[in-house]
């Protein structure tokens, strides 16, 4: 796309690690090509304020490391009309921006499709959360530090649920996407693992905890995703246990937002920086409207509109093998 001299850049939605390394990798591929980069504070509220500062790739070092954002991230209400929209439009021509790099999630894109739809700005996503629910790519960034995280959070917990017999619950984030809970609960050996995209009904729940019980087991870790169905909430569930089984010492444990935190992992790092130089060349290249992921290891690009509707399978497999590891 030749005429792209200034290219604007966004962080929006929840936070995760590994997008400041996406925006160092987005300010050092423009200043490659010598084109201009600009960041806009706080996702899209920024850009209907006009609040955005000059990215250059001496002004991005040392963050690398660092979790969250140095953009700052908002969900922003006044976008979602069309005269927030409008306002926003104004402040990139008067800036004279001619194309857009958004990170972030599936709220972040849909915005992106709805703006483009109305002025025609050119713009690339790179998937940025934590709940790997984005399809058309194999991971999102932040999602493998988020299960260290996880994982090192119940290897902890399970020093104390050994030590005192006891049954621990532990809520992890997932509102609509078991893929945390899951990939953690079999990566620290969790006896259940209650996921959105399985409804596996309080009785067989009931049914495992007794099998554990009969197999000799004296503790247990069930992992819940904060979107399973099978309860109102983790605490519920943990009321009910208590109910139906009272030889079991039950308690909960919600991870909550450090998951969220934290410098990223190298998968994360190397992940952010393929995506934020891909991203770059993909506008140059004229794409538009597409997300840029990583599939088996190569770095594709999918349209986003795709990316945002078609679910991204849970991993059956892993299902299975969860199962028979319980024993």
């Amino acid at each position: 796309m030749k005429g792209i001299r200034k290219i604007g850049l966004i962080t929006s939605g929840g936070d995760a690690p590994g997008m400041n390394a996406a925006i160092r990798a987005v300010a050092r591929a423009c200043a490659f090509y010598h084109i201009e980069c600009f960041g806009f504070y706080r996702g899209y509220q920024g850009m209907i304020e006009g609040d955005y500062v000059p990215l250059s790739a001496r002004s991005v070092k040392n963050i690398i490391s660092k979790g969250g954002t140095i953009l700052k991230s908002a969900r922003s209400t006044e976008f979602r009309t069309p005269e927030g929209r409008k306002k926003a439009y104004d402040h990139l021509k008067a800036a004279g921006i001619d194309a857009m790099i958004l990170i972030g999630g599936d709220g972040t894109f849909n915005g992106g499709v709805v703006f483009h739809k109305e002025y025609q700005i050119p713009f690339i996503g790179i998937p940025g959360t934590i709940d790997n629910d984005i399809a058309g790519t194999n991971f999102t960034i932040g999602y493998d530090t988020a299960l260290n995280t996880v994982v090192e959070c119940i290897d902890k917990i399970r020093d104390t649920a050994s030590s005192h017999n006891r049954l621990f619950f532990v809520e992890v984030m997932g509102r609509d996407a078991g893929f945390i809970a899951l990939n953690a609960g079999v990566g620290a050996g969790a006896e259940e693992i209650l996921i959105p995209e399985e409804d596996l009904g309080l009785d067989r729940l009931l049914e495992s905890l007794k099998k554990s019980k009969r197999s000799g087991k004296t503790s247990s870790i069930v992992v819940v995703s904060e979107g399973d169905k099978i309860g109102k909430n983790v605490f519920e569930l943990a009321d009910y246990v208590k109910d139906n089984l009272p030889e079991y010492e039950a308690r909960v444990s919600v991870l909550g937002h450090m998951q969220r935190g934290g410098s990223p992992t190298c998968f994360d790092r190397v992940l952010a920086s393929r995506l934020g130089v891909k991203a770059v060349e993909s506008l140059l290249d004229g794409e538009t409207n597409v997300m840029v992921g990583t599939v088996n290891n190569e770095i594709v690009v999918t349209d986003i509109e795709n990316a945002i509707k078609r679910p991204h399978d849970i991993n059956r497999e892993l299902l299975r093998i969860s199962d028979i590891l319980s024993v």
